[in-house]
């Protein structure tokens, strides 16, 4: 379900996969010559659109603006400004959640990272 202000994730696809013919050769990953002899497959699927990275950095973005935007009508609503305390009671809780998506997704992505790093060693 899309939020506003955050754009969508789109699908993530590998880049390639490593050619294990090399350790199923040397009978084993005893005879693997480490990351620097792992080459992609050929015709493989490669990642198209925004990366990871770039999704976060316009999360967070659209984030800033949602919390800026709430924090604006939280002020209005303060000095009687504001005409409908709905507007910045939804506009806090977008923000809100909002933000604990954003730190899910990061946190998510650490913790991937993390088994990924805890697998190689």
């Amino acid at each position: 379900m899309p939020v506003a202000g955050i754009p969508a994730l789109g699908a993530v696809q590998p880049t390639g996969y490593a050619d294990v013919s090399s350790i199923v050769q040397a009978g084993g990953a005893g005879g693997a010559g480490g990351v620097a002899d792992v080459t992609g497959v050929a015709g493989a699927p490669t990642a198209s659109g925004a990366t990871f990275g770039a999704s976060m950095v316009g999360a967070v973005e659209g984030l800033q603006q949602l919390q800026g935007e709430a924090k604006t009508l939280a002020v209005k609503a303060v000095t009687g400004d504001l005409t409908d305390i709905h507007d910045a009671t939804i506009a806090a809780t977008r923000a809100q959640v909002t933000l604990e998506l954003v730190s899910a997704v990061r946190n998510k992505a650490v913790d991937a990272f993390t088994e990924i790093m805890r697998m190689q060693a």
